[in-house]
């Protein structure tokens, strides 16, 4: 089994594309790199690694000697093309430079979320700090759950949030050799087979009582495992062989291998039963060379039997690196809790914007560069807490306000009009950069005709003689105002040669004629759930949000005809967008609204979805008494206005 682990571990390029993304390229030389130089004694071959823990002895001591000899840690000669890695460049413990094997272990049972892409980030760049591999390989061992469309997926994600594994393999690979280290596990009395009902099992457990099989000998347990592999044992599973009395009860004799002939998605039915995640990720990480295996917190108390599972075993140890799950305000994380939306129709799919899924994140308008930044920050971390999402939204608003195109556009529920009387009769052009701090954009043609549209809020206190300024274009004069059908008109007099632009309002603004405009789809998306963290035992339907998506219709420039799907552009005064579908490939032109981190709307032109209720998980920061007052108000998300106490009641 150590050569197959030694070649496994070498692994192959099949995933790799021909160019590695951007700061995975390893040291560029010997220049000494700038900037923080790691935690305090870390990554320095000297030091010793802590003591064996007395419940756990650690298997493969013979390495200590050998590391000792290679390099632990980054060498200070590494540069980095990627500046963000040397802030993490001391953050595995034990870690030899060039020898780090990490893997991303997800079960092919439904789409990567955010979660998943923390778990699969760290991995992948810390094995990239370390000059190492990563192995993306998939837990297939419920083939009641697993399909593979979501192998599919699953690969396609990872390439989008440009994650490349040196090697895919899955657990299904390696079922008979798990097998075989199971009989041994039975044979050194680790292990028994046990046909107590899952119910009473459960109970017993919890209880700490002991099941009436824990005392078969290994030789009975042995020979209902091989029943159990033929298929001939219903009822029967493999648990581990510890302590009932211990007082964490995931460790209460834990399932290890159990029944089900449920047709696999890669091995058909040559399998009848199958390992649990506790019994064969230890073994295939030591297989395939793993040297430091990176899992959340709660995971913790596992430990212990992950070690013991590698030392009865007599298979190389290996260092676990724990850090905090990811959760994230009125964020559905739970596979069977989005499910269900999907098969309620409540959202498109998996790809819905308003999905924790590397689809639904990508439409909704989050960077791959904000993704790596917000997750590799928090990866250190130990503490599990409810975070905000104001982090992440200002994070990405950094990233694309420099790439973002600037464009006017005019909601047709919240529009005006203004007939210029000295305006130009033939329609003029002007040109304007698409960026007002980068010239290298680009320009587009800005035009200037007698007949406007403009924002209703911008002219809705105007009266006659009243000025206001027609965005990059000159002041005006109100000449008269009319209302028809509840739509404002107002007459100007264009004033070029007033060039005093102090105090008044900035109106932007769109052409009426068609020819000069183009119509455009605007979604606005809230949180699919009322309530910041649902618990397990909560039923969903209790907690849907109704106003979830919110569909306008709006003018923009002409110009706006040329953006392409999956771009980022700025309607001025409104906030930055992402383009999910354009007028050339898809025939019209749809948007969808990025939160830009604010607690607060942007100018007078106010959201129909709250920001802050986008920020906040649960809305804005409540202070003082009305704390709680406040909270409920926003849970209850309500479209333009809070709901008032008597309507939140019932």
């Amino acid at each position: 089994s150590n050569k197959d682990a030694k070649e496994v571990a070498k692994g192959g390029n099949d995933n790799k594309p021909e160019k590695q993304p951007k700061g995975d390229k390893g040291n560029k030389g010997d220049k000494k790199p700038k900037g923080d130089k790691g935690d305090k004694g870390k990554g320095k071959g000297d030091k010793k690694p802590k003591e064996e823990s007395k419940d756990c002895k650690k298997a493969g001591k013979g390495k200590d000697s050998k590391q000792a000899e290679e390099t632990v840690g980054v060498p200070d000669n590494v540069e980095f093309q990627d500046p963000i890695y040397e802030k993490y460049k001391n953050v595995l413990k034990n870690a030899v430079y060039g020898k780090v094997v990490t893997r991303f272990p997800p079960e092919p049972s439904g789409f990567l979320h955010i979660g998943h892409i923390k778990a699969s980030m760290l991995n992948y760049h810390y094995s990239k700090i370390y000059n190492g591999k990563m192995i993306l390989r998939f837990d297939d061992t419920n083939p009641s759950k697993e399909k593979s469309e979501f192998v599919q997926n699953i690969i396609k994600d990872l390439k989008t949030v440009e994650i490349y594994p040196d090697k895919t393999t899955y657990t299904s690979d390696y079922f008979e050799l798990i097998q075989e280290k199971m009989r041994e596990f039975i044979q050194v009395g680790m292990a028994y087979a046990d046909n107590t009902p899952a119910d009473q099992m459960k109970e017993e457990r919890d209880k700490g009582i002991e099941s009436v099989n824990k005392t078969k000998t290994s030789k009975e347990s042995l020979e209902i495992f091989e029943k159990m592999l033929e298929g001939q044992a219903p009822g029967w599973c493999i648990r581990a062989n510890l302590d009932m009395s211990d007082k964490v009860k995931c460790l209460r004799d834990p399932v290890m291998y159990r029944c089900n002939d449920t047709p696999h998605h890669r091995t058909g039915t040559k399998f009848k039963a199958y390992p649990t995640y506790d019994f064969a990720c230890p073994i295939v990480d030591s297989l395939e060379g793993i040297t430091n295996c990176l899992r959340t917190i709660e995971y913790k108390d596992r430990d212990a039997l992950y070690h013991k599972i590698l030392e009865k075993l007599k298979l190389a140890d290996i260092e676990i690196f724990e850090y905090a799950k990811l959760q994230l305000k009125s964020t559905l994380m739970s596979k069977r809790k989005l499910q269900w939306f999907v098969d309620e129709k409540l959202v498109e799919g998996w790809n819905d914007p308003r999905f924790p899924t590397v689809q639904g994140l990508m439409r909704r308008g989050l960077t791959i560069q904000t993704l790596k930044e917000f997750m590799l920050e928090q990866g250190p971390s130990l503490n599990t807490v409810l975070m905000e999402w104001d982090k992440l939204w200002s994070i990405n608003k950094r990233i694309i306000d420099p790439q973002s195109k600037r464009y006017y556009c005019i909601l047709k529920d919240s529009l005006a009009e203004v007939l210029i009387e000295n305006g130009p009769t033939v329609p003029e052009g002007i040109s304007i950069d698409y960026h007002p701090k980068d010239p290298t954009m680009g320009s587009k043609s800005r035009i200037l005709t007698n007949h406007l549209y403009v924002e209703k809020e911008d002219v809705n206190e105007m009266k006659v003689g009243d000025k206001f300024t027609l965005s990059r274009w000159g002041n005006v004069i109100v000449k008269s105002v009319e209302e028809h059908d509840g739509r404002k008109k107002l007459t100007v007099e264009l004033n070029l040669e007033d060039n005093n632009f102090s105090g008044t309002t900035k109106a932007t603004f769109v052409p009426v004629d068609e020819r000069f405009n183009v119509s455009v789809t605007i979604y606005e998306f809230g949180h699919l759930i009322t309530k910041a963290s649902l618990k397990e035992e909560d039923n969903v339907v209790n907690f849907v949000n109704p106003n979830s998506k919110i569909k306008s219709e709006g003018f923009a420039e002409k110009d706006m005809s040329q953006v392409k799907a999956g771009e980022f552009i700025q309607i001025e005064r409104r906030g930055f967008f992402f383009v999910d579908k354009d007028l050339n490939t898809h025939g019209e032109i749809v948007l969808h609204f990025i939160p830009d981190g604010k607690t607060k709307n942007m100018s007078k032109i106010t959201s129909k979805i709250d920001s802050n209720a986008l920020t906040k998980g649960e809305g804005e920061v409540a202070k003082g008494a009305n704390r709680a007052e406040q909270a409920k108000l926003a849970e209850a998300a309500a479209d333009d206005k809070p709901l008032s106490k008597k309507q939140l009641k019932k």
